[in-house]
């Protein structure tokens, strides 16, 4: 793909992030109101779809303060950040066949390592705001973060292993034949897609993983200081990290493009994609007000007694399959 190809296809694909994350704000009203009993936003717009458009409005007017005794130059810096580090994963995630700003050999691995990063502006507006509830939150959060990496980068190696490389598309491609990795071979597949998906909620904070911004233990968290648009990229930010993370599941586990049509169309494949993407950004909406959240000393507990564990056992599994030749 030339320089301007890739230059178009990445602005493209933020555009149309930032664009699901807007609305997934929306979605989310809607979808949790539905499952209160109550109608969510219905005033701005038809059923209250421009909703995300009246918020954006509403924090844009609202004052920008800093604290007194804040690091101002970082507690400007983290909230663009947050934003910034997560669009940099999109660089080298497929949305389609050939459809890929830069189709890297350790796509996968540049994604996770980018993907990780994210810790460091959120510990960056904790440490700034000089607030006791935002050190709080983003030493939970720093700490939750690194420890849920590893269980992540194990579960995230199943399917490099199945495919024998680290290019996010020669996996897609390795599924082929509706061969997908969550139910073919039967087992680690399966238990590697839920072991990533676990993982991927507790690096976003998303409930029952949101310890970092437990209302009822620290107001806010990191956010706590932070007014109008500030305020409103930390949101951005978790949603198009969430948005990221179904992608990943759904290219690595769930075949990717592959579908019904998409051989005969390619532009098809890229409407599956985003299909497969969408009902696990769906899930994870259920799965935020169905489930009650953990402890902070539970969350760890779960990390390294459960996941880690799980994860050195789908790796070792996975490779004697190899092995034999099953996969």
């Amino acid at each position: 793909m030339s320089l301007l190809g890739a230059g178009i296809l990445g602005f493209i694909a933020v555009n149309v992030a930032m664009l699901l994350a807007g609305w997934g704000v929306w979605y989310e009203r809607k979808f949790a109101g539905r499952m209160q009993s109550r109608p969510g936003p219905t005033e701005v717009g038809p059923i209250g779809l421009l909703q995300p458009i009246a918020d954006i409005l509403k924090l844009m007017q609202k004052e920008d303060t800093v604290p007194r005794d804040a690091d101002a130059g970082l507690f400007h810096l983290a909230p663009p950040l947050t934003v910034l580090v997560t669009l940099a994963v999109m660089a080298v995630t497929p949305f389609g066949p050939g459809l890929v700003v830069a189709d890297l050999e350790v796509g996968l691995l540049f994604a996770l390592a980018i993907g990780s990063v994210i810790v460091l502006p959120v510990w960056m507006a904790g440490w700034a705001s000089n607030n006791k509830y935002a050190l709080l939150g983003a030493m939970r959060s720093a700490a939750q973060g690194v420890a849920y990496e590893v269980p992540l980068l194990l579960a995230a190696a199943v399917p490099v292993i199945y495919a024998g490389s680290f290019r996010i598309s020669d996996i897609v491609e390795a599924q082929a034949g509706y061969h997908w990795y969550v139910g073919w071979p039967p087992g680690p597949g399966l238990v590697a897609f839920c072991l990533f998906f676990l993982c991927s909620l507790a690096e976003a904070n998303r409930i029952p993983f949101d310890i970092p911004e437990a209302e009822s233990e620290l107001v806010a968290g990191v956010s706590i200081e932070y007014s109008g648009m500030k305020f409103g990229l930390f949101y951005v930010a978790e949603y198009l990290h969430t948005i990221i993370a179904s992608l990943l599941a759904a290219l690595l586990f769930l075949g990717g493009w592959e579908g019904p049509g998409s051989d005969q169309a390619p532009w098809l494949g890229t409407v599956w994609l985003l299909a497969k993407t969408l009902g696990l950004f769906g899930f994870i909406f259920w799965a935020r007000w169905t489930f009650m959240r953990y402890r902070s000393d539970q969350l760890m507990r779960l990390c390294w007694v459960v996941f880690v564990p799980t994860g050195l056992a789908l790796v070792a599994s996975s490779a004697v399959l190899v092995w034999l030749g099953v996969v």
